[in-house]
């Protein structure tokens, strides 16, 4: 029954060590262990698509028309895709954002409170187009079918109608106002309206008809994106918690949260609700996101495309009805880029704090995000709301673990018993382990009992591993002296090997295992899975290192109340 406990416990340590590593290969962009790598080709083909200025506008929707005629494609053509507009920049006390004349659109964002960990001298920098990278917050209209004439899109040039460019001292709003060219007598303004320390932006679309006809037009908002995941800074994904998701997302009442894998559009396996009259589309990274949101009860399409090598797009499509000649109709749109905040995004619309993502551990890890953006106003400091966290813990798992290291005490305390019993009867297997039954129903140790409790701990704790993975807050969160990023490795390597003594010092409290290989293992498994946290977040290690501290703690002191030595 030792055996078995030892035999369950290494399976589950090894588990944890494979996964650990695939999460590291997933979340640092390789291929999976568990699954194929990409082509070749596409790889290869990544940074010519992404500067391709291939642009495709969504396809008028049937559904949404009310039986109209079959969808059809209008791409941009090429003297458009060579066209260049003027760069303007409108900036808040939160966001910098880059409007290009040409479609009006959103191109780059930098968030001013939030530092790029690549080079920490710069903002991040979320949506940008560079000959590498595309991510653009796009908007424009189509008509119902394709027998309509052409509507200002998202490659149309515009020209602004407001000077305003930098929120005032003491104003709470910055508005901002592009007018497109008129296409067929119709023209498109765009009105963003920027508030102090939000990162939602406004979009107000009118659609002015000055043409001798009346238009059914569609408007189509979408996020354009490579499919090339930002390098990353945090540690590896561990036992199914976040993997640094980088993709589409698409929710709606119907759906609820869908995401929408590049891989998936690559298939042709993506999978969402199409049509419902609320909801929003969104492009996720890790601790950050965009996206478009429009009010409820109105009919809307979803929609995921593949615009061209290496780049995807995903949006909606709003009828906005007629339009009578000399008329116009507005609609309200909203053009959220900035940090996962569960609470801001939860405001802001219905689902929206899905797009921070916890996978399997939500049910736990909510509670306990909780718990610790509440120690954190309390104490000030997310390094230190971190041990708090983990004492918490600990204290709500007291009597479980007194149990487990009870029974470890007194296995260690048989130790010399069975080791001598092995030893005299090690060619009469059968009878060795009858004795070593017997002995145990003397004594009445249970085997197993110091593996259970523990067991029944390993969902909270890889959920609060989750937390720390997932929370923006912790992202170039300083703690104390040399640990100015709880998000990223330490830099002199302290805390890993502090928690790798601690993990020793453990391993010495435990009872030794009569098998001398087993003994071998017992000392060689913590020493491999510690070189793994040398790579993890500063904050993950002193999350563990702190739960290793305590549960030395308690074991010694169980130790010395039954008399155990070492």
């Amino acid at each position: 029954m030792n055996d078995l406990r030892r035999t369950l416990l290494w399976s589950v340590f090894a588990v944890s060590l494979l996964m650990l590593w695939d999460g590291w290969l997933r979340h640092t962009g390789q291929p999976s262990l568990f699954a194929p790598a990409p082509a070749a080709s596409e790889v290869a083909q990544a940074a010519s698509g992404a500067a391709s200025g291939a642009t495709h506008l969504p396809q008028p929707s049937a559904q949404l028309a009310g039986g109209a005629a079959a969808a059809v494609a209008v791409a941009g053509s090429a003297p458009e895709a060579a066209a260049k507009g003027e760069l303007i920049t409108v900036q808040t006390d939160v966001l910098k954002a880059t409007i290009d004349t040409l479609g009006g659109n959103v191109v780059k964002v930098e968030l001013l409170q939030h530092r790029s960990q690549e080079r920490p001298e710069e903002n991040m920098v979320i949506l940008d187009h560079t000959a590498t990278h595309t991510y653009e917050a796009q908007s424009g209209l189509v008509g119902q079918t394709a027998a309509d004439p052409a509507l200002p899109n998202h490659r149309t040039p515009f020209v602004p109608a407001t000077a305003e460019r930098t929120l005032a001292e003491g104003a709470q709003a910055l508005v901002f106002t592009l007018a497109s060219q008129p296409v067929n007598g119709v023209k498109l303004l765009k009105t963003f309206t920027l508030r102090r320390g939000d990162y939602a932006i406004d979009v107000r679309q009118e659609v002015v008809n000055g043409s001798s006809a009346v238009i059914r037009p569609q408007l189509y908002v979408q996020l354009e994106r490579d499919g090339t995941p930002p390098a990353a800074a945090a540690g590896p994904a561990f036992m199914g918690g976040p993997v640094a998701y980088t993709g589409m997302a698409v929710y709606n009442a119907k759906g609820k949260y869908q995401k929408v894998d590049f891989s998936h559009i690559e298939e042709g396996k993506a999978e969402y609700e199409k049509v419902d009259d609320n909801g929003w589309v969104a492009m996720v990274q890790h601790h950050f996101a965009s996206a478009w949101l429009v009010g409820d009860k109105l009919n809307r399409e979803f929609f995921v495309k593949k615009v061209s090598t290496n780049l995807y797009a995903a949006g909606m499509l709003l009828p906005l009805g007629e339009v009578a000649s000399g008329q116009s109709k507005a609609l309200e749109t909203r053009l959220f880029v900035g940090p996962q905040d569960e609470n801001r995004l939860a405001e802001l619309a219905p689902g929206l704090e899905l797009v921070k993502d916890y996978g399997w551990t939500t049910i736990l890890a909510k509670p306990l995000y909780w718990l610790l953006k509440h120690l954190h106003a309390l104490i000030g400091n997310w390094g230190w709301a971190i041990v708090a966290l983990v004492v918490l813990l600990k204290a709500a798992f007291y009597w479980l673990n007194a149990s487990a290291y009870r029974s470890m005490a007194k296995m260690k305390a048989l130790n010399p018993r069975i080791q001598e019993m092995r030893e005299r009867l090690k060619d009469k297997p059968q009878e060795m382990q009858q004795q070593m039954l017997k002995i145990y129903r003397e004594e009445k140790v249970n085997p197993i009992g110091g593996c259970l409790p523990i067991l029944v701990q390993i969902p909270v704790f890889i959920a609060l591993y989750s937390v720390l993975s997932s929370s923006v807050e912790i992202r170039n969160a300083p703690w104390i002296g040399w640990i100015t990023d709880l998000s990223v490795k330490d830099p002199y390597f302290v805390l890993p090997a502090l928690m790798t003594a601690s993990t020793l010092l453990q391993t010495w409290l435990n009872p030794t295992p009569p098998d001398p290989v087993q003994a071998k293992m017992m000392w060689i498994m913590p020493l491999l899975f510690s070189v793994m946290f040398f790579f993890f977040p500063a904050g993950l290690v002193l999350y563990w290192l702190t739960n290793n501290v305590l549960s030395i703690a308690q074991q010694w002191m169980i130790n010395k109340q039954l008399g155990v030595t070492s």
